[in-house]
């Protein structure tokens, strides 16, 4: 094989400091990845706008224009994994940035080799889902009160409304959708869709099913909800009937 035609995974750092921005940009290079780095939030934007990126890593604190911000003008457009990474720890900040679309969260400060680990998860599951995912819904006009799968675009949709789920909860979705019925573990969903190990202080994944859940209460759709199995994990079961 010819080495100049491999694939070198694209990331977008948008960071304001230049101590962080250099590091992530000399380091993730060091590690194959082709890295462009902005400094300011709306010149990052731009960038993700025009060109395609696999991953974009982004700060929440931004000269110009919020991260989250940013974060949710992307998701409006573009299916592409976004994480974030801030010094704000509070849960809030999390849950806030998980709401707007981010497909992981990454607490300041942190090692170049949790980084890279965290990208290549993400662009291990994306690989595998574009080579073995076939699309859920099997017919190509489903009736209109069933729920609809877009792999191309990551997203449901019910009666024509899409939910406008971010990658991470469109995969979970999905994964459950596939397994009606079983009450999948957390730690099986992290492996599986996250792409990480499963710590009980990690409440993303938790998050992501909130997320899930009000959105499809959005649009409308309350034939199927996802359940909470205490202390064993998640299922995807008939909504029962009305009294």
């Amino acid at each position: 094989m010819n080495p100049a035609i491999i694939h070198r995974p694209s990331i977008l750092a948008i960071e304001d400091d230049p101590v962080l921005g250099a590091f992530v940009h000399d380091s993730l290079g060091r590690c194959g990845f082709r890295v462009t780095w902005c400094q300011n939030g709306a010149e990052g934007l731009e960038r993700a706008q025009r060109e395609p990126f696999d991953v974009v890593l982004m700060d929440i604190l931004l000269p110009g224009m919020n991260g989250l911000d940013i974060l949710s003008r992307l998701r409006r457009r573009h299916t592409m994994p976004i994480i974030l990474m801030s010094a704000l720890g509070a849960e809030a900040d999390r849950i806030t940035g998980f709401r707007n679309g981010a497909d992981d969260y990454l607490p300041k400060p942190f090692s170049v080799d949790e980084l890279r680990v965290r990208i290549e998860a993400i662009l291990r599951r994306v690989e595998l889902e574009r080579r073995f995912h076939a699309p859920v819904a099997a017919a190509a006009v489903p009736r209109p009160d069933e729920l609809r799968f877009d792999e191309g675009l990551c997203d449901v949709s019910f009666g024509r409304k899409p939910a406008q789920l971010t990658p991470s909860e469109y995969r979970l979705l999905e994964t459950l959708w596939r397994n009606p019925e079983d009450v999948l573990s957390k730690p099986f969903l992290y492996q599986h869709v996250l792409q990480r190990g499963y710590s009980q202080h990690d409440r993303s994944l938790d998050m992501h099913i909130s997320q899930i859940r009000r959105k499809l209460k959005a649009i409308g759709y309350e034939a199927h909800q996802v359940r909470t199995v205490w202390g064993k994990g998640y299922v995807l079961t008939e909504a029962e009937p009305d009294a």
